[in-house]
């Protein structure tokens, strides 16, 4: 029988983690201290946030977009228990934080990217590589699906709900008219439609193309962090730090919670699913949020704080969350 010291310690591969975890998160610490000091030190000028973020919204995120959704193949997407089990965790933050601001007299599309903020976790920029790194490279397809189900779907249903919130037509008709065809100029939902349409072709993007979306892709996540910090740098925001912390409390605690009830008890994932969907539910808020808040001329001060808080915290509840999958 071996000895109490060679048997295996719940929290042996803690530390292997919690390096990379750092190495991880540290980066997004950077970029968005970039974008600060650029703006304290008038580097980039107050318009520089806005620009930034239209880059990204209509070049770097719709080619991002496109590129996932044409290299996915849709037998991958056939994982009904997954789906709602991350899903469900997502929408019901969502339409949770949703109904409450609506309630608190918040204009509907400052309550959908409320919403997003509840909801919304880092899967590409931080919950990949963490996936790979928690749970080798079985976990990149639940990661890929957690992705598309981010920033493609939860993505479209706000969207669609802040382009209903502006609209100021009376008639039920006229506004949907007016919605629809917003909806069918807007980049990141057409982008990642065509990317579908494409895949489910069986056709390829060529090389060059491919190359092209690479690039454009690739400034994506990097361009909106920045972009982040402008928006700090800036002078005169206001800060809610009340409505930060309850979104930022449904973000890392809530939205994990729930996710692994569904996964565990619920759906009874295999393991590894399961695991993936709660690591993944438990990530910080992602730069969604903050790119429509921008795009779309709402008060980004909540917003960006909550992508701030929860990125900082996330340090210490995803690696909770870790410790009690490995």
């Amino acid at each position: 029988m071996p000895s109490p010291v060679d048997l295996p310690h719940p929290f042996a591969s803690l530390p292997s983690l919690l390096a990379p975890l750092f190495t991880i998160i540290l980066p997004v610490f950077g970029l968005i201290f970039a974008g600060y000091a650029c703006r304290k030190l008038n580097t980039l000028g107050p318009n520089a946030a806005s620009e930034l973020n239209r880059f990204v919204v209509y070049l770097a995120l719709p080619a991002l977009l496109f590129d996932i959704m044409a290299k996915t193949p849709w037998s991958m997407l056939d994982q009904p228990a997954f789906i709602a089990a991350f899903g469900i965790g997502s929408a019901a933050i969502f339409l949770l934080t949703l109904a409450v601001r609506l309630m608190q007299s918040r204009h509907l599309a400052d309550a959908s990217i409320d919403g997003l903020n509840a909801a919304y976790p880092n899967t590409g920029f931080v919950g990949l590589p963490l996936c790979l790194l928690a749970f080798g490279k079985a976990s990149l397809a639940p990661a890929v699906i957690a992705t598309i189900i981010t920033v493609c779907v939860l993505f479209a249903v706000a969207i669609v709900l802040i382009e209903l919130g502006l609209q100021t037509e009376k008639h039920i008709g006229a506004t949907l008219a007016h919605v629809a065809k917003s909806l069918a100029k807007n980049p990141l939902l057409v982008a990642p439609l065509a990317g579908a349409l494409l895949s489910g072709s069986g056709a390829r993007v060529p090389e060059g193309a491919e190359a092209l979306l690479k690039l454009l892709g690739g400034a994506a996540s990097p361009c909106a962090l920045v972009a982040l910090g402008l928006f700090l740098g800036a002078k005169g925001e206001a800060r809610d730090f009340r409505t930060t912390s309850a979104l930022v409390s449904l973000k890392l605690v809530a939205q994990p919670l729930l996710t692994w009830w569904l996964a565990f008890h619920l759906f009874g994932l295999p393991p590894l699913w399961a695991k993936t969907a709660v690591i993944l539910s438990a990530l910080p808020t992602g730069t969604g949020p903050f790119m429509l808040a921008e795009f779309y001329r709402r008060e980004g001060g909540v917003t960006s704080s909550t992508i701030l808080f929860s990125t900082v915290i996330s340090l210490v509840t995803v690696t909770f969350s870790l410790t009690t999958m490995l």
